[in-house]
């Protein structure tokens, strides 16, 4: 029988979201990028990028209300944390899909 090798994983693209500029800080904002729905997390110098919409209720989380480095759903109040899309309260039982941020030349780009 042949060795077979697996091919080896390849990292998702780099794809511009939108200028850092247009990020308020300590704020959420929406985003279409790569054909995904996205929120963007500017927390003190950081960014974070989650999915948009919550896992429970299906509400966009760039209506709820962000909290240092967790996002409240506007729907149940639940809460994710943005860094790592962990759910951290009820109603919540699923984790929202988060992904890496890179900023250069002033753009925001999202690894999907």
């Amino acid at each position: 029988m042949p060795d077979t090798e697996t091919p080896p994983m390849t990292a998702g693209c780099w794809i511009e979201a939108l200028p850092h500029s247009e990020l308020a800080a300590d704020d959420v904002t929406p985003c279409q990028a790569g054909g995904h729905e996205l929120a963007l997390y500017a927390v003190g110098d950081a960014v974070y990028a989650t999915d948009n919409l919550c896992t429970h209720g299906l509400a966009r989380l760039c209506d709820g209300f962000l909290e240092g480095h967790e996002i409240e759903c506007p729907l149940h109040q639940g809460r994710f944390d943005v860094r790592t899309g962990k759910a951290l309260c009820a109603p919540l039982t699923q984790d929202i899909r988060s992904y890496p941020v890179k900023i250069e030349n002033g753009m925001v780009y999202v690894q999907l």
